[in-house]
């Protein structure tokens, strides 16, 4: 039998390792973090199965509770590149409203970080298995000059050069079409 010091030890340890998400009667709420990863006209993204094909996503996910936002873009570094990165700054928040393919409303909101590229980085294959995501995720160079049939989320990866920019730009989404703000 467990003592109460022990139940609220093993409460506050799968407390702390909780993604930030929660349901709603309208809808799903998530707080996530991605990772801006370019390298010259390439792009490093994501993609699974459970997608439409040619559907990339960005590097991420969610916050676990009581992580920075920082952490949690590193964590999920780790876990999707293998590798101990390095981001350069914050470079863009994003709130996103879309209907998920199950016919759920979601409430989204991520801070995405652009990634100090190194020699491990741009080693990374295309092909390369994730852990910690979907089971069949990989990550793939995407030539951003090349984008015939390849739809990239969030969107504004494609229209923003963040190497350009010197602040955190904030952009809305509503139904797949975003805006800057």
């Amino acid at each position: 039998m467990k003592t109460v010091v022990e139940e609220a030890t093993v409460f506050f340890i799968e407390l702390m390792i909780m993604d930030c998400t929660f349901k709603t009667d309208e809808g799903k709420f998530n707080y996530r973090v991605g990772a801006l990863i370019r390298d010259g006209n390439r792009i490093l993204m994501a993609r699974n199965s459970a997608e439409r094909e040619g559907t990339y996503y960005s590097v991420g996910g969610r916050v676990q509770y009581g992580e920075s936002l920082e952490e949690a873009v590193l964590r999920e570094l780790r876990e999707e590149t293998g590798l101990d990165c390095e981001v350069e700054r914050l470079c863009a928040i994003h709130e996103n409203f879309f209907t998920a393919i199950n016919g759920v409303p979601y409430h989204e909101f991520s801070s995405y970080f652009l990634v100090k590229m190194t020699d491990e980085i741009r080693a990374i294959p295309s092909g390369h298995g994730t852990t910690g995501g979907p089971s069949d995720e990989y990550l793939q160079w995407i030539d951003l000059n090349n984008l015939d049939g390849i739809t990239i989320f969030p969107e504004f990866f494609v229209t923003t050069d963040f190497t350009k920019e010197s602040g955190i730009v904030h952009f809305v989404s509503r139904n797949e079409v975003c805006v800057r703000q």
